[in-house]
């Protein structure tokens, strides 16, 4: 699965040659918080989401939607013999 971190820091911060100081000052957050995005450390949060699709014009949905896939996808990497176990419920 590919963390939203690489997409900020591929996408955005490197080609724009924007550093996560920045970005974190546009955004009125900590720079921590962008240093850990961009490092996939850290998730991105609703919170987040919304003002980096602010900031770089792609809507929160774009951040939020990829940071979903993320989770679902290493979720389900670790969880993949549970689940297979669970039989679909088949109604009456």
């Amino acid at each position: 699965p590919i963390h939203p971190g690489e997409i900020l820091r591929e996408e955005f911060l490197v080609p724009h040659k924007l550093t996560p100081s920045t970005v974190a000052a546009a955004l009125c957050v900590p720079r921590t918080r962008i240093e850990r995005i961009a490092r996939e450390e850290a998730p991105v949060t609703a919170d987040t989401a919304l003002r980096l699709g602010k900031f770089f014009k792609t809507g929160a949905a774009f951040w939020k939607s990829m940071q979903v896939r993320y989770d679902l996808e290493t979720v389900e990497d670790v969880l993949a013999p549970e689940i297979k176990k669970i039989a679909a419920y088949e109604a009456a």
